[in-house]
């Protein structure tokens, strides 16, 4: 697979210019945010609640290893094959030998962010295998041939007469219609279709329970449902960081994911799928089969501080709240994971040389923080992986990519800055040519660093004297 490079200063530009896109998020986020505030209107409830969820994440990361283990086991048990992959390469063979086996060429997925970060859509194309998106909102994207620039709300950045326009385009036979309902009955008689013919399903996991070998769903669709039952193969995809210790632990981490997502006290499906089709049953697959990918997390499960990353349970909330995400959309970050949390996750992932500059896309407000259900501390891990990006210092938990900042003119410049602060005679003599030169500098072409720093902000103005000249003309001891 490519690796990705992705040009941050271009893709910004293009989103603060597109006033279509800015219209459509704030919109969309305003009603977010509205309905999240109304659900979790009693702030010492939500706190209590969101203190839960953090205890039961940490619990599980804690014991990471052994919880995968008793999950392999209980999801054996019970008659699923359970799979192991290190990397997306592995993931994605893993789920065309299944494929294959069966002699597929048919896919449907249910909603599934790990499946976005294996590009398993692109992979399987490549291989002659359709894999069509049956939640609304990765389908109209799948339309348009774009990946998903939220989160939750993968066309969060369409509006209703973009997507009236799209499915005239690319549907045959479609009248042009604006009117919700009936978009909606269009999206359904396609995708109706498709459940009957697909071969093989494919689905993400919210949650996984190691007690028990059960693999839980969050939807408001159906198309789930319709994709983990109905063809005789459902492959469930999900990162080794979902899973928990505890059938118990499921409530609450339920409640604070629907309702920081979309703002409901639960959704319309939550599906607990816990073996293939039993002898009697009339429904369900004959194979279920649960693929475990890691890329990178075991690398970040090993760091206390990094490791809260991972306790994320992908609600989207962050991304709602940030006043850059929200200018942006998810596009302009250019990886899977946009927004606050793809900005500690994807750097992680692929390194900072590639993906560093998402930590540096934050304004450090915390509102992230205030609302992240699971308490994790955004803010604190962006200072971390800001601080890697110039730390050449190896240890065996050092971020990829770490220190690759770091250059001979910026560590002279701040052995300068250090020395001229450290230094009283020097840093007089700098305040002083500063004040008689400082009127000038505005003035200057800014080159090098400096016309990059300047883009965005104006160049200061130096005073003529500095503070301790004029406490000295005063009469004030400096001491």
């Amino acid at each position: 697979m490519t690796e990705t490079v992705v040009d941050f200063p271009k893709n910004f530009k293009k989103a603060l210019g597109d006033g279509q896109l800015r219209h459509n998020l704030r919109a969309a986020m305003d009603t977010l945010g509205m309905r999240r505030r109304t659900l979790f209107s009693d702030l010492d409830v939500f706190e209590k609640l969101r203190e839960r969820g953090d205890a039961i994440r940490q619990r599980a990361l804690r014991q990471l290893p052994e919880l995968l283990e008793r999950l392999e086991q209980k999801c054996t048990e019970n008659g699923m094959q359970v799979h192991w992959a290190e990397t997306p390469a592995e993931a994605n063979a893993i789920c065309l030998e299944i494929i294959q086996k069966h002699n597929a060429t048919r896919v449907i997925k249910g909603k599934s962010m790990v499946s976005e970060e294996m590009h398993l859509n692109h992979f399987l194309d490549e291989r002659g295998i359709e894999a069509l998106e049956t939640d609304l909102g990765e389908y109209i994207i799948q339309l348009d041939h774009e990946t998903p620039s939220h989160i939750i709300v993968p066309a969060i950045h369409k509006n209703r007469d973009q997507i009236a326009q799209l499915f005239h385009d690319k549907i045959p036979n479609t009248p042009y219609t604006e009117v919700v309902e009936e978009l909606n009955a269009i999206a359904r008689q396609v995708l109706r279709e498709k459940f009957f013919a697909g071969e093989v399903g494919v689905s993400g996991v919210n949650f996984a329970v190691a007690e028990t070998g059960t693999l839980c769903l969050v939807e408001n669709e159906g198309n789930g449902r319709m994709c983990t039952t109905a063809p005789p193969v459902h492959i469930a995809i999900m990162g080794i960081e979902k899973v928990l210790e505890r059938l118990e632990d499921v409530p609450p981490l339920l409640r604070l994911l629907t309702g920081s997502a979309t703002g409901q006290l639960i959704t319309t499906y939550f599906n607990m799928i816990s073996s293939p089709r039993k002898p009697g049953e009339k429904d369900g697959p004959k194979e279920v089969h649960l693929v475990l990918l890691d890329n990178g997390r075991s690398k970040i499960w090993a760091d206390p501080e990094l490791r809260h990353t991972l306790k994320c349970i992908r609600c989207g909330t962050c991304l709602n709240h940030c006043p850059v995400y929200t200018r942006l959309g998810g596009h302009a970050y250019g990886y899977v994971y946009p927004g606050p949390i793809g900005s500690i996750l994807t750097p992680q992932i692929e390194g900072l040389k590639n993906a560093g500059a998402m930590a540096t896309a934050s304004t450090f407000c915390g509102a992230c923080e205030e609302v992240c259900p699971v308490k994790i501390p955004i803010t604190d891990i962006l200072r971390r992986l800001r601080t890697e990006s110039y730390d050449q210092d190896e240890t065996p938990n050092s971020v990829k990519d770490h220190g690759h900042k770091l250059n001979a003119t910026e560590s002279l410049t701040w052995k300068g800055w250090a020395f001229s602060n450290a230094t009283p005679w020097f840093n007089a003599l700098n305040a002083k040519l500063l004040g008689l030169a400082g009127p000038l500098l505005p003035k200057l072409p800014a080159v090098g660093i400096v016309k990059k720093w300047s883009q965005s902000r104006a160049l200061p103005t130096f005073a003529a004297k500095s503070l301790h000249v004029l406490a000295k003309e005063k009469g004030i001891r400096d001491e």
